[in-house]
């Protein structure tokens, strides 16, 4: 076990669970909560897919039992850390992890969204009911997590983190 990464990923778990509903974006007639989509991208690219998928579920866990999150949570999120974190092992690409992002969470988690919500909640939805809605806010999330990244890269704190 990396000490340096358990610590950074502990961090960011903390962050996700404090700010995940305190951070909003107004997007028309919804609110965009960027914060978990933004950590998603910094931890597949600097920690990762296993330990994106990690943060991602610690992070839906934690905000379920403050009563701060939704079950809808951990679909969306999971898929899209752990697809970001695929995405950037193979490319090397911030921007591609971001992209994998959007729709690992947008499109997939959208969709495995809808079981959870039928069977586990009790809500009846189209299937595609939650995509526009996790899209929203996992572009704003993706964006910022990539300009996060981007500055990390700037003053070289990614090698300081993944050294």
């Amino acid at each position: 076990m990396n000490t340096r990464k358990l610590t950074f990923s502990a961090m960011l778990i903390a962050t996700g669970t404090i700010l995940g509903n305190i951070i909003y974006i107004p997007v028309g007639a919804s609110k965009c909560f960027p914060v978990q989509h933004a950590i998603n991208v910094i931890s597949a690219v600097l920690l990762g897919p296993w330990y994106a998928l990690s943060n991602a579920f610690l992070i839906s866990l934690l905000r379920n039992i403050l009563g701060t999150g939704s079950l809808l949570a951990f679909p969306g999120s999971m898929i899209g850390a752990f697809l970001a974190g695929v995405v950037f092992k193979r490319t090397g690409s911030k921007l591609f992890a971001s992209i994998g992002e959007v729709f690992g969470t947008g499109i997939l988690g959208g969709i495995a969204a809808y079981p959870v919500a039928k069977f586990v909640v009790g809500k009846d939805a189209a299937v595609l009911f939650y995509v526009v809605p996790f899209l929203i806010s996992t572009i704003g999330g993706s964006i910022i997590g990539y300009v996060l990244v981007s500055i990390f890269e700037k003053n070289e704190m990614l090698k300081k983190l993944t050294a």
